[in-house]
């Protein structure tokens, strides 16, 4: 009794200390507020359950962002899997046709109207600038399930391609589609919101 006590108090020591800066980070990786507050709270209550495997050897803050990260993963894993596919999407090939058609035509040229156009963005680093962060986490919110996904493991999470397609079982063929597919995306909401507004 005096144990689970104890743990109680640790863990709401803990939510108090560090709930806000794990709840950035969730929100920052999955853009979904209702997702990062459920990633966080997963985290506190596997914290919970395992509280005795944590004995000190690194910070506290450190060993729950580690487990917020697998449940991070889990997340993207799970949403790669059970991404909803609408009429449009029945099937690759439509999905690829449908991509296909928006920026190149039957000759596989450029259109012009989505030709890219040379970013001579004189600030290096966009990321810190807050309104285009706010642009391309705009941005980051009209891709579909499985290519957020991607995205999160390939870019922020850096993981190799080989070990991407073993995690969500893919092909490096179909991992370098939605790659490219993704690229374009983004490519073409960054331009739309940011360099033509």
């Amino acid at each position: 009794m005096e144990h689970a006590l104890t743990s109680n108090r640790t863990i709401q020591e803990w939510v108090s200390l560090y709930a806000d800066d794990l709840f950035r980070w969730a929100l920052h990786k999955t853009t979904n507020q209702e997702t990062a507050k459920d990633l966080v709270q997963d985290t506190f209550l596997a914290a919970l359950k395992s509280l005795d495997k944590f004995h000190g050897n690194c910070q506290p803050k450190t060993w729950l962002f580690t487990i917020l990260n697998n449940k991070i993963s889990d997340y993207h894993r799970k949403q790669f899997r059970t991404t909803i596919v609408n009429q449009s999407q029945l099937s690759s090939w439509s999905e690829d046709r449908e991509v296909l058609e928006n920026y190149f035509d039957n000759g596989g040229t450029w259109k012009s109207e989505a030709r890219p156009t040379n970013w001579q963005e004189v600030e290096e680093d966009l990321l810190d600038n807050p309104e285009f962060k706010s642009v391309f986490d705009r941005c980051l919110k009209t891709l579909p399930n499985k290519w957020f996904s991607i995205i999160q493991f390939k870019y922020w999470k850096e993981k190799a391609s080989k070990e991407i397609c073993q995690e969500l079982g893919i092909t490096p063929s179909n991992f370098w589609q939605i790659l490219h597919r993704t690229k374009l995306q983004l490519r073409k909401c960054i331009e739309k919101y940011w360099f033509k507004s």
